[in-house]
């Protein structure tokens, strides 16, 4: 996968991310995580986009540890969403499966930057 698929990729999963955030339950609860949800849902991708035109491979590893971040913060509201039965399991599962393989990506693209740098110490 090159960096514009992947990028593609996490722009797919904000537009996720925003209908998921539009069909929570307007309670107390569903607020709370729709707000939290939203941005960080829709961080990663301009993150990544960042990280692409870095300055220097420290600039690159510094913006997809935030990108990383955010991803796995996503993950965290969405396994919240499934465990408050706020949508349907089945239709959060694909979401989180999304989440967590960009979780993988994304830390392992920073595992290979960060032995580059310690490769040419």
């Amino acid at each position: 996968m090159n960096s514009d698929e992947l990028a593609d990729r996490m722009l797919d999963f904000a537009a996720r991310v925003g209908k998921v955030v539009d069909a929570l339950p307007d309670t107390r609860l569903g607020r709370h995580i729709a707000g939290q949800l939203v941005r960080c849902g829709t961080a990663a991708a301009p993150n990544y986009e960042e990280g692409c035109a870095a300055e220097s491979r420290a600039d690159f590893i510094h913006k997809l540890r935030i990108c990383l971040k955010e991803l796995r913060e996503s993950r965290s509201w969405i396994r919240l969403i499934i465990k408050a039965e706020l949508l349907g399991t089945k239709k959060m599962a694909a979401l989180l499966d999304e989440s967590t393989q960009l979780c993988n990506i994304v830390g392992k693209s920073i595992v290979t930057a960060a032995s580059k740098v310690t490769k040419k110490r």
